[in-house]
Formats: C-alpha cells, structure tokens, sequence
C-alpha cells in the first residue's frame, strides 16, 4: 500500500495532522516512535492549550489521538522510523523497526529531546539523582532536598511540581533573572519551597552510590557545594532531525528543520511542525498550527500532481 501521507512522530503535531489529513480523506500512517503522546506527556499541567483552561499533558495528548483515531484512514502504529528515503517517482520509501512503508508524502514531527548539563557526574548519576523530567522522577524525592538547573518556563514548571514532593527545591541558574510566564513566575516566587540561586552554574555533580551534592561556580552561602539528593536539568532541547537529513531536508545551524509558512521543507513532498522545526517559539499550539498547515499543503500538492 502506498499511503498518501506518512507521519513521523505522534506527539501534539503528529497526532493534530493526522486527524486533519484524516478529514481531508487522505489514507495516512502515523509512526508513533519510542514515545507516543510525545514529550507533553510528560509535563504536569497544560494550561496554555485554547479550550482547555487546565488539564494534563496527557490528557490533552490522549484527546488528541483519540480525534485522530475517529478517522477510518488513520492508522497509528508503535514502530520507530529508521530511514526516509526519496524515490525517483517523488514518492517516499520508509524503513522502521518492523519493516518498510512507502507513502507520497511525509510530515516529519519527531520532536526534540533533552539538552545535557555536560558536567562530571552527570552521566554516571543518571537515574540515580541526575534527571530530565520532574513528573516523572520526582515522587523519588519525597521529603528530600532537590535542584532544577535552568532559567525557563519549564524549569519554573518543574521546580513547582517537585514541591509536591520535596522539603526544599533550589533553582540554579547562570543569568539575573528567571525568564518563565508570568503566571508561572508568580507561582515560583509565592512558593516557600523554592529558593532560586542566581548567576551560579553548577560545574560538578558529586556522590557515591547516589548523588549527595553539586559544586557551583560561586560561592552560596559561604559555600561552593551544594548538598542535595538529585538534580533535575531543565536547560533546552536538541531536535530530533537526522532522519530528516539524511532525507536530504536543510536544517539551521542548530540543526531544528528549515520550513516556510506552509510547513514546506525544500524537499518537494516532505513537510514538517513542532519542536523539530526552526520556528521560534516552542508550544503545543504552534506545532498543531503547524501541522495542520502542512496537510493542507501536502493535500494541494498531491491535487496537483494528480
């Protein structure tokens, strides 16, 4: 079967563009990869999504494959793409972890993963005090100290979820100031649970069997270590995108796929949205516009071929 649209990744843009080339007729495949639902899975409260004034990330991912699945077209398979490769007819060849797909077009929405601190320690307390995800990890920590490195929304998101759990959760970061919502700077700054540590990084992180402490490159209280029982890093992402290059697709220097206003890539046929893309601003919202563009793109580009 040759699919008319192939989607790599099934988080908030994968899943919304299934669902809209879904009302749109066309026969797609979604390969959800290692994480279906994608990254807003993971994260406590979504409260910034139209429609839903509060709800959880997985809540609003499970509502979105639920959308996508009421679509007879839609298929949504638990398998990792591997490779994609353009034919000599335009047409698409897919390899994954169970087998091969071919398709005339493709939405590439693979997403980003999480920056690494790249300090000593890092790698070998990972698990075992070093953390990427606060809803995940963090009930781990009860009643104990922890720390969150990083200065944005999703630090400030995260060092208020481990409140739930801990007795003290500092907040390390290397400007002057926090840069998260408004809202969420408010919520920080009114919890007494969070203490956050300015223009310092932690250079270090240090232990035995689990980690015990951080060294900071400034002096805190008199001291450069810091004592504590894990360390959530909360610094950014990397997309995502090899698969794409491989494919041929430009990326910036960052490597976050290239696309213009219709989602196109410069490859004809291969369209991308969400975290993966070069557009600047980060959010649920703007990777389902994004997706939702680029099926109406693809649509119009498989009409006129056809």
């Amino acid at each position: 079967m040759i699919y008319d649209m192939l989607i790599v990744g099934a988080g908030c843009a994968g899943l919304a563009g299934a669902m809209y080339a879904g009302r749109l007729g066309m026969k797609v495949l979604v390969l959800a990869g290692d994480l279906r639902g994608g990254t807003i899975t993971l994260t406590h409260l979504v409260e910034n999504y139209p429609g839903f004034i509060s709800l959880t990330g997985l809540e609003l991912a499970q509502k979105l494959e639920d959308h996508a699945r009421a679509y007879p077209a839609v298929e949504i398979k638990d398998e990792k793409a591997s490779r994609i490769e353009r034919m000599k007819d335009g047409t698409f060849a897919v390899a994954s972890d169970a087998g091969k797909h071919e398709a005339k077009t493709i939405l590439f929405a693979t997403g980003t993963e999480w920056k690494k601190l790249g300090a000593p320690g890092e790698k070998e307390f990972a698990n075992k005090g070093v953390h990427y995800c606060a809803l995940c990890d963090g009930a781990f920590y009860k009643n104990k100290v922890v720390a969150v490195i990083g200065g944005s929304d999703t630090a400030a998101k995260d060092a208020l979820v481990l409140t739930q759990w801990a007795s003290k959760v500092y907040i390390i970061y290397r400007g002057d100031r926090i840069r998260p919502e408004p809202v969420n700077y408010e919520r920080v700054k009114a919890n007494k649970k969070i203490e956050i540590i300015y223009k310092t990084c932690a250079t270090e992180i240090h232990g035995e069997k689990k980690v015990s402490s951080v060294m900071l490159d400034r002096p805190y209280n008199g001291s450069s270590k810091l004592a504590l029982d894990a360390v959530f890093v909360a610094i950014g992402h990397l997309p995502l995108s090899e698969l794409a290059k491989v494919a041929g697709v430009k990326t910036d220097a960052n490597g976050f796929v290239k696309i213009n206003r219709d989602s196109e890539t410069n490859v004809p046929g291969f369209f991308a949205a969400g975290d993966v893309t070069d557009t600047r601003f980060k959010q649920a919202i703007v990777g389902v516009g994004e997706a939702v563009e680029a099926i109406y793109s693809a649509y119009l580009y498989l009409e006129g071929k056809e």
